[in-house]
């Protein structure tokens, strides 16, 4: 529940044991490596030092050769798997083993091969299909397409636009000459197919004619036989290409078998790829290589043993305040903050100095959620989703985080849907007396209930209430990071200000609520005290006039800037009864058919109409919820304490796509 403290690791090493060193290291994963460019200079060693070169191009080419492979495995033979299921799990010596790579590279390149030839096949398929469509005007002549006339006399086929009367267009060519003649063909919606006979001598005086009616003239150079003749190879050819097309694709279907060796030498490349990128941040001489980078302090033990074995050089360090923001940032959380760490990681990571935000964000967002959602039968299907998917898919990491916060947030929507008297709306209510309407049971008891008569404006308080608690958590972790750093009267006149404008305006306003019986006054003094402080906080580093402006601005900031983080607040109340309202609008629409009594039809639509209903408000709650409630963190409670910038912690581990390490 903190920000890791870390640690400066420099590291010298024989250059035999530098391979073996960095799988140690991947296996480890607690290493991050860092450029070390410019201690080169200060290190002595001259024109002798030089980066480290690996083969990281050759492996990512490896690495895209066997993905490719395994995506066309899966787009020709997709694998049946159950809808949630675990990654296969293989240890580290499995996946850092690389003598079967070559033979799953064949493997792939062979897939490939048939999946190129599956494309060339139906590339062929489309000209056939092409010359096919553009031979079917053409059918109804009886004439070679390789004849292009006589030693005297020429054949010209082409196109004239639709919209052009034939009739005018063979009068005008029987005008360029008498020599030639245009005999129709066929037509459709677009052009006239026509063929034109003329004397080589009218040749030109004909072409010249038909430009003037857009003639264009038919691509079907090369073809040979009459248009019939040439469709029906056409088809024939096509049929044979569709065997064989299919032969083909029966032969990826066949190699489905190489799918799971083919995943895992991809995930055995990718930890490879992983290791030259590192390699790739080292440096050295001939006999020495160099490394640089952070590791966590609670981790250091571990490193020390592992490097005893190898006889290193190494040290570490605590990073100085002018490397704050090149440290990089890593959460220690415990079953319950892991889950903000989704939240967290969606924002941005806190800066290494700043604090650790999930601890004192997860009360409040759990909390908040579930008062948005406050419904135990939406509850039940968010705490059901989230074990079937810890138990099936075993997740870890990001996707363990948000398991966890579904779980939490599904437990605190069934405490507070039991608080509202909420199961899926009003559904009890109404199935009771759908069977029974004479009944005078009016549903669930409830402690607040904001669709209850006056039950709103309760709610709305509270949940302004809830702000207040939240927002002031903000300003009480503030001060103590500006009195760990030394600005004492920096807390005292802009937190402590605020405390005691608000135990001012308390006191105030409890007497006249008839809750404490102490004079007004009192609290007005207290209230003009706390403004005081206020006032002289904002100006006591400005000169002059400047004190003026910047009391004025401060006075501003403060009360627009609370009054609208509180009224944020609202939001959980506007949420709640948005939901609870939505659900008891599906529930009557459902129950309309049985108004005259339960029948099975009735109970049918019933059943249809609750299901569709509540899929759809549960569906846009589940988001909804999670993004005011996501707002209310983010703007309101980071915008009183928290400093973000971190940048997250990349150790060389063993990185997998289909599979994933076996947990020690």
């Amino acid at each position: 529940m903190a920000i890791l403290k870390m640690k400066r690791l420099r590291l010298m090493l024989v250059r035999s044991r530098k391979e073996e060193l960095l799988r140690e290291l991947a296996k480890l994963g607690c290493v991050e490596f860092a450029e070390i460019e410019g201690e080169l200079q200060e290190s002595g060693l001259g024109d002798q030092v030089r980066r480290e070169s690996s083969a990281l191009t050759a492996l990512r080419s490896k690495q895209m050769t066997l993905e490719h492979a395994v995506e066309l495995l899966n787009q020709y033979a997709p694998a049946k798997s159950p809808l949630l299921s675990a990654k296969p799990e293989y240890s580290n010596e499995a996946l850092l083993d690389s003598t079967g790579i070559e033979t799953e590279l064949a493997k792939a390149a062979e897939v490939a091969g048939l999946d190129e030839r599956v494309r060339r096949i139906s590339a062929e398929e489309n000209r056939l299909r092409g010359t096919i469509e553009s031979l079917k005007p053409w059918r109804d002549l009886d004439l070679p397409l390789e004849q292009d006339g006589t030693e005297r006399t020429a054949v010209l086929m082409g196109t004239v636009s639709a919209r052009i009367p034939l009739d005018q267009v063979k009068a005008a060519v029987e005008a360029a000459s008498d020599e030639a003649e245009l005999f129709p063909i066929s037509e459709d919606k677009t052009a006239h197919y026509v063929l034109i006979l003329a004397m080589r001598d009218a040749v030109p005086a004909v072409q010249e004619c038909l430009r003037g009616f857009g003639f264009t003239a038919s691509a079907l150079s090369g073809l040979k036989g009459t248009p019939t003749a040439c469709i029906a190879a056409a088809e024939e050819s096509l049929e044979k290409l569709a065997a064989e097309k299919e032969e083909t694709r029966a032969q990826i279907v066949d190699r489905a078998v190489y799918r799971d060796d083919l995943k895992l030498a991809a995930d055995q490349v990718c930890a490879q790829v992983g290791l030259a990128e590192a390699e790739e941040r080292l440096c050295g001489t001939d006999s020495v290589v160099m490394l640089e980078g952070w590791c966590p302090a609670e981790n250091e033990a571990e490193l020390a043993r592992l490097f005893d074995r190898y006889d290193c050089a190494w040290e570490t360090r605590d990073p100085t305040e002018e490397e704050y923001p090149e440290v990089p940032v890593k959460l220690k959380n415990n079953a319950v903050t892991n889950a903000l760490n989704m939240v967290t990681n969606m924002y941005s990571l806190p800066a290494y100095n700043g604090v650790d935000p999930n601890p004192l964000m997860a009360p409040f967002f759990i909390l908040f959620y579930g008062l948005m959602m406050a419904d135990m039968g939406y509850g039940l299907l968010m705490i059901a989703a989230a074990l079937v998917a810890m138990k099936k898919i075993k997740p870890r990491e990001g996707t363990l985080s948000f398991c966890q916060l579904l779980l939490y947030a599904g437990i605190s929507t069934f405490i507070c849907g039991a608080l509202t008297g909420g199961f899926f709306g009003d559904l009890p209510y109404q199935l009771v007396h759908m069977f029974h309407p004479e009944s005078t049971w009016k549903g669930l008891p409830y402690l607040f209930n904001p669709l209850a008569e006056g039950g709103a404006q309760p709610v709305l308080y509270g949940a302004m209430v809830l702000g207040i608690i939240q927002l002031n958590t903000g300003m009480v972790v503030n001060f103590l990071k500006k009195k760990r750093r030394g600005d004492l009267a920096g807390a005292i006149f802009e937190e402590g200000s605020l405390w005691v404008i608000l135990l001012g305006g308390i006191l105030y306003l409890l007497p006249t609520l008839g809750i404490l019986k102490i004079p007004a006054k009192i609290g007005l003094a207290v209230l003009i005290v706390g403004g005081l402080m206020l006032l002289f906080g904002a100006g006591r580093n400005a000169k002059g006039f400047g004190k003026v402006t910047a009391a004025i601005g401060c006075v501003y900031s403060t009360l627009t800037g609370w009054f609208g983080d509180v009224l944020s607040y609202s939001r959980i109340m506007a949420l709640m009864l948005a939901g609870s309202v939505v659900g008891q609008v599906f529930n009557s629409i459902a129950a309309m058919p049985s108004a005259k009594g339960v029948t099975v039809p009735s109970f049918l639509i019933f059943l249809l109409i609750f299901l569709i209903g509540h899929a759809l408000n549960f569906g846009l709650n589940l988001l909804g919820c999670f993004v005011h409630d996501l707002r209310l963190q983010c703007l309101e409670y980071f915008g009183k304490f928290y400093e973000d910038g971190g940048r997250p912690f990349d150790p060389l581990r063993l990185r997998t796509k289909y599979a994933r390490t076996k947990e020690s």
